[in-house]
């Protein structure tokens, strides 16, 4: 009994295809007569976990209803590497609607788990006779930065060629029941596929799965990948043909399509394996080189200015590392384009490209003159040393984006130096940090080098 519940037969699945795939003209015709389908569900010869799916129908869409999900091809085969009792549908899409041909059934006697063998298959599922268990990745385990990053639809996103546009470390609705949520994908007794999901309405799920390691995709059936609940309604697939990116013993990246009316974008589900994630041991880590620096007294201040009767013009990093999100002590960016377009961006970089500060001592008075994209703003400073602070007088503030409303616009005119290099800065510059975050210890930094 247990072979038959992992199967979507005919009459349940085929009904469900007909909006889908029907014609938009009004007026569509006859339906096809079933006595006149041609088609072919053979097993090969001497082997019949592999079974030959031929249509012969002429002028239709053709739909097969297998063990291992639906396929729409002319000629398809399907690989059955355990044994049990199968059953085959066959439909065709005409002008007039869906026709449907009898049920066929098809015996495997012996396994053959040749099928499902190799790298691919033990890194997503432990192999032949086993099973693993996958989660979302909450940022932790020294993988992914969150549970779903995303990706630009306007290029490719497949094994071996994606690129990310923003990784974030948690997303909009998301709970602490997303991130207990799991699902297993087991090889015992069939490919079986089941997920625990104290996020979702349904609860548990119980069905099977597919995976091509050839073309790196992954189907379901009976049950959906464990995903944030608050972003269910926003895609339309969650089930079948997904494109895995990314599959090593620890990791499992999976591309599903946004589909809402925000348009399209790729969401690039990160998860970790629950054994990894169980056994994770983070490598000790301090601050990043230069945090909170300790300096002596009066060296921000030559720092800044040169020393006594002198200046200099420190221009925002434009061209390098501008931008950095700062938490405990550990900053993760490393160029410009780590944050583009919901950071840094183009209207960013033409400020940090017409625009500077100069800072000047003379005579016992502390100036700075800003110029912001050739407006000139001069005014005092000082300096606390205790916190390592830099008071802009005039209540002007850092380089800004240009008057374009960036999230990330300075808008104080305490300026916390974050990190500083006092035997490097000629080259290393100084991160200026303009917004706290205090329930995260995080700075807003900018970085800032000598013209």
């Amino acid at each position: 009994m247990k072979n038959f519940k992992i199967f979507i037969f005919c009459l349940v699945l085929f009904p469900a295809l007909i909006i889908a795939c029907q014609d938009d003209s009004n007026d569509l015709g006859n339906t096809i007569d079933k006595s006149t389908l041609k088609y072919e569900i053979t097993p090969q010869p001497g082997n019949n976990n592999m079974v030959i799916l031929k249509s012969f129908t002429p002028d239709v869409i053709p739909f097969w209803s297998t063990p291992n999900g639906v396929s729409r091809a002319l000629v398809d085969t399907v690989l059955l590497p355990f044994s049990g009792t199968y059953k085959f549908c066959y439909a065709a899409q005409g002008q007039g609607g869906l026709t449907v041909g009898d049920t066929v059934v098809v015996n495997v006697a012996t396994d053959n788990l040749a099928y499902v063998s190799g790298p691919l298959w033990e890194a997503l599922t432990g192999g032949a006779g086993n099973s693993k268990t996958w989660i979302l990745d909450n940022g932790k385990y020294g993988l992914g930065v969150g549970p779903i990053s995303y990706a630009d639809p306007g290029r490719e996103q497949v094994w071996g060629n994606y690129k990310t546009n923003w990784d974030r470390e948690s997303v909009e609705g998301q709970t602490e029941e997303d991130l207990q949520a799991e699902m297993t994908f087991a090889l015992i007794g069939g490919a079986q596929f089941t997920t625990v999901k104290p996020n979702e309405p349904g609860g548990n799920e119980s069905g099977v799965f597919t995976f091509n390691p050839d073309n790196h995709t992954l189907s379901t059936s009976g049950a959906t990948i464990v995903r944030v609940a608050s972003f269910i309604d926003n895609a339309s697939n969650w089930t079948n043909d997904l494109n895995i990116l990314e599959l090593t013993e620890n990791q499992l990246r999976i591309a599903v399509l946004r589909t809402n009316s925000e348009g399209p974008w790729w969401y690039i589900m990160n998860y970790v394996s629950k054994e990894y994630a169980e056994n994770y041991v983070p490598e000790p880590t301090g601050p990043d080189k230069g945090f909170d620096p300790k300096l002596k007294s009066g060296e921000l201040l030559s720092m800044l200015t040169g020393g006594e009767a002198s200046g200099r013009v420190w221009r925002l990093d434009g061209k390098g590392n501008p931008v950095d999100w700062i938490v405990g002590g550990n900053g993760w960016t490393s160029k410009a384009s780590d944050s583009y377009d919901w950071g840094w961006n183009d209207n960013w970089a033409a400020a940090a490209a017409n625009s500077w500060i100069r800072f000047e001592q003379y005579d016992g008075n502390q100036t700075y003159t800003l110029s912001q994209k050739g407006v000139i703003t001069t005014s005092s400073f000082t300096i606390d040393e205790t916190n390592n602070e830099i008071t802009l007088g005039g209540a002007n503030t850092l380089i800004q984006d240009g008057g374009n409303g960036s999230s990330i616009n300075p808008t104080t005119n305490v300026i916390k130096v974050v990190k500083a290099f006092p035997d490097s800065y000629t080259e290393d510059g100084i991160w200026f940090g303009t917004k706290y975050k205090s329930e995260k210890d995080e700075w807003v930094a900018f970085h800032y080098v000598l013209e």
